[in-house]
C-alpha cells in the first residue's frame, strides 16, 4: 500500500541549488515524486553562526515503510558527502521525513511527524506551497493553519 510522504531538504554548503536538485532526483528510489516546492533561502534557526540555507519540500508516493524511507534519506545524504561534525551545523545536504500519511511514529532515531515541523517556517512555507491541506496527525491542524499560527521571525525568502 502506498503513502504520501513529505520530506524537507536543506543545504548550506557548496552549490546549494544543485545539491537539492540532485537529492530530489535520488528520491525517485523511494517512489514517485509527486511535487517539489520552489527553493527558499532561509536563516539558520538554532545554530546561527553558519551560512544561510536553501530549503525545499518534496512530496513522494512510496510503498516504503517510514523506517525504510529514513534509511534511504540517510544513504542519499552520505552518498552526497554529508559529514556530521556538529549538531544542527553546516551541511551539504539534510533530508528529514516530516510527514508520512497520517502515521505517528515514535521510535529511536525516527519521529513522525517531525517534532519541530510546526515551529519551523523553513518547513511550513514550502509545505504550504505544495500541500496546504496536509494535516499534522497529532495537532490536527493543516500546514496552512500551522503556518498562520507561527509567530514572527525566521527569515524565509522564496527564490
Amino acid at each position: 500500500m502506498s503513502e504520501t510522504a513529505y520530506l524537507s531538504l536543506g543545504s548550506n554548503l557548496g552549490d546549494r541549488a544543485a545539491t537539492l536538485r540532485a537529492a530530489v532526483a535520488q528520491l525517485e528510489g523511494a517512489g514517485r515524486v509527486l511535487a517539489v516546492s520552489a527553493l527558499y533561502e532561509t536563516q539558520p534557526v538554532e545554530v546561527q553562526d553558519q551560512p544561510w540555507f536553501l530549503n525545499c519540500m518534496a512530496a513522494i508516493e512510496t510503498e516504503k515503510t517510514p523506517r525504510e524511507l529514513l534509511q534511504l534519506a540517510l544513504r542519499i545524504e552520505a552518498a552526497m558527502g554529508r559529514i556530521r561534525l556538529r549538531d544542527k551545523g553546516a551541511r551539504k545536504i539534510d533530508i528529514d521525513v516530516v510527514l508520512f500519511g497520517d502515521s505517528v511514529v515514535d521510535e529511536q532515531g525516527l519521529k513522525i511527524p517531525h517534532p519541530s515541523m510546526h515551529l519551523r517556517r523553513f518547513v511550513l512555507e514550502p509545505l504550504v506551497e505544495i500541500a496546504p491541506e496536509a494535516r499534522h496527525p497529532v495537532l490536527g491542524k493543516t500546514a496552512r493553519e500551522l503556518l498562520a499560527a507561527l509567530g514572527e521571525g525566521q527569515t524565509v525568502r522564496r527564490l
